[in-house]
C-alpha cells in the first residue's frame, strides 16, 4: 500500500512540475497562482497544498532537488586533468541537464529563476577553478579569468542546445563543449601535464 501512495505522489509532483515549467516558459514566477497551476495539471488545490506552501515553496523544493543531484554529481566525478574536463563529468553534466530539460530551459530562460543559474554557474566555477589550479603552474596569474571565459562559454552552450530542443545527444555535446574548454585553457598548461 505505501508504494501506491509514493508512486501517486511522484506522479502528482511530476504533472505540478510540468505545469509549472509550461507556465514558465510564457511568465515569470511572480505572476503563477496555485489557481492558474492546478487548472493547467487538472489537480485540485487541496492535493497542491499536500506537498507545497505555495508556488514559490514549490520552486525551491524543485531547485533544492536538482541542486542536490548536480552537487552529488560533481562531487563524484572530479576532474584531475585536462582530458577529464569532458568526460565522464561534462558527460554527467550535460546528461543531467537532457533528462531535466523542461525544467532547466524553463529556469534559464527569460522567465527563469536567475538566482538559481548563477548557484548553478558559482558551483560549476568552484569546481572549474579547482581542476585548473592542480593543472595549470602556480605562475599563471589569470586562472580566475580563464575559469570565466570557460564557464560563460558552457553556460552560452547549454542555453543554446536548450533552446534547440537538446537534439543532439549529451555525449555529443561534452565532447564539443570539452574540446572548446581545452583549447582554450591549454596554451597554459606544460606539455608534460597535458
Amino acid at each position: 500500500m505505501q508504494k501506491k501512495t509514493d508512486r501517486r505522489v511522484r506522479k502528482t509532483k511530476a504533472q505540478l512540475r510540468a505545469g509549472l515549467t509550461k507556465l514558465m516558459r510564457t511568465k515569470s514566477i511572480k505572476e503563477i497562482s496555485v489557481k492558474e497551476l492546478v487548472d493547467e495539471v487538472d489537480i485540485n488545490r487541496s492535493t497542491f497544498y499536500l506537498h507545497y506552501a505555495d508556488i514559490f515553496d514549490m520552486l525551491e523544493k524543485i531547485e533544492n532537488e536538482l541542486m542536490e543531484e548536480f552537487i552529488y554529481m560533481i562531487n563524484h566525478y572530479p576532474a584531475k586533468n585536462l582530458k577529464e574536463l569532458h568526460f565522464p563529468l561534462m558527460t554527467n553534466i550535460f546528461s543531467f541537464i537532457y533528462n531535466n530539460a523542461d525544467i532547466c530551459y524553463a529556469l534559464m530562460g527569460p522567465y527563469g529563476d536567475i538566482t538559481f543559474v548563477n548557484k548553478m554557474k558559482q558551483m560549476i566555477s568552484d569546481m572549474n577553478l579547482k581542476t585548473l589550479i592542480s593543472m595549470v603552474p602556480a605562475s599563471v596569474n589569470d586562472l580566475e579569468l580563464i575559469s570565466s571565459f570557460c564557464i560563460t562559454g558552457c553556460i552560452g552552450i547549454i542555453e543554446n542546445w536548450l533552446k534547440g530542443g537538446t537534439k543532439e545527444p549529451p555525449e555529443y555535446m561534452s565532447e564539443l563543449t570539452g574540446k572548446i574548454m581545452t583549447n582554450a585553457i591549454k596554451t597554459f598548461i606544460p606539455e608534460e601535464t597535458k
